[in-house]
């Protein structure tokens, strides 16, 4: 998981976020009673041969916990975070259930354009305001478990193993560490899905390359990310954050990025000349709930001083849209969704729009 947004709330597993924030794999079956729906969710996927997957079988990965083992090629899949739909729908399948990410709001514009390309209806969900409905995911009776973008498995494993193989990552601290990329493959191998993964990474990065190729001009640049919380201004683009889409598309993090860290990241209002740069990108997830609204920020006399600010190169990155969420946790799904929806607000801060 990039590492920018760590301080920000994990979608399905940590609600705060989206109050005004959301981001990866795999969707939920129309229901038990839809045979649509049912038809989706056992339908191969990948354009592999059923043959070809099923000699791949049986499989074996360990995990945190001990090892999965996977006997045939799933066709009933569950997940337990959102970003597990997202790696389920990326690679062409529609889960028999998952947790409800967007606590019965709208879906997001990514998630509905791939279960549109699935020709599926409405996902099969489960209330996780709790946390992880076992019931729930048990009477789906799925052949096998996602939970490759959970911070709860350490809770969830004992749970969930008697149910179905579960799919999870090898050492409890890849909650935080792993890659969208990591968390698919490993989730590929599991489903007999492997070659579909590579095709999902080759045509994001060939996405984001295309986005850079059309527009030279960020190459270079300093940004800087900043998301509003409820108790500080933090500093999202420290040094050693993880390289996300703004430096793929040619940004480069400024040398006030070197006095911030994971866990020292807050900006003060008297410091808040730390935030310039080239291009200065907030964002406001939390609504009323954070420390200030856009409109108190911006009528910061220090802030107006920022040269940044006078240049106009100063752009806030929407969350009513999950976008800010998605940038904060990208994923198979949402990548190439993040790069065509966030190229034109950086294109517009770069030209001082």
């Amino acid at each position: 998981m990039n590492r920018l947004a760590r301080p920000l709330a994990r979608r399905s597993t940590a609600r705060t976020l989206i109050a005004a924030v959301a981001c990866a794999t795999l969707l939920a079956g129309c229901g038990g009673k839809d045979a649509e729906g049912d038809k989706a969710a056992e339908k191969p996927s990948g354009g592999a041969s059923t043959g070809a997957a099923e000699a791949a079988f049986p499989v074996t990965l360990p995990n945190a916990w001990g090892k999965t083992e996977v006997e045939k090629k799933p066709l009933k899949v569950a997940t337990v975070s959102d970003g597990d739909t997202d790696i389920a729908l990326a690679l062409g399948l529609v889960p028999v259930i998952t947790p409800d990410a967007e606590d019965g709001g709208p879906v997001p514009e990514y998630k509905q354009r791939a279960l549109t390309k699935l020709g599926a209806g409405k996902l099969k969900k489960y209330d996780d305001t709790d946390g992880t409905d076992y019931e729930a995911i048990a009477a789906e009776a799925p052949d096998v478990i996602l939970g490759m973008n959970t911070w709860s498995m350490d809770t969830d494993y004992a749970k969930l193993a008697p149910i179905a193989p579960v799919v999870t990552f090898t050492d409890k601290a890849h909650s935080d560490t792993l890659t969208w990329q990591e968390r698919l493959k490993t989730a590929a191998k599991a489903l007999g899905l492997t070659a579909e993964a590579e095709k999902v990474i080759a045509a994001n990065e060939k996405a984001t390359a295309d986005a850079a190729a059309a527009h030279p001009e960020f190459k270079g640049k300093t940004y800087t990310y900043a998301v509003v919380h409820p108790e500080q201004i933090t500093f999202m683009s420290y040094a050693d954050q993880d390289p996300g889409v703004f430096e793929q598309l040619g940004f480069e993090k400024t040398d006030k990025a070197k006095s911030y860290k994971a866990d020292k990241n807050a900006v003060s209002l008297e410091n808040l000349d730390e935030l310039e740069a080239d291009v200065l990108l907030m964002t406001y997830p939390f609504g009323d709930n954070g420390l200030l609204s856009a409109k108190e920020l911006e009528s910061n006399k220090l802030f107006q001083s920022l040269q940044v600010v006078k240049g106009k190169h100063y752009a806030v990155i929407p969350s009513e849209n999950t976008l800010s969420s998605a940038v904060a946790y990208p994923d198979a799904l949402s990548a190439p969704w993040i790069v065509e929806k966030l190229t034109p607000i950086l294109a517009g801060a770069v030209a001082g729009k």
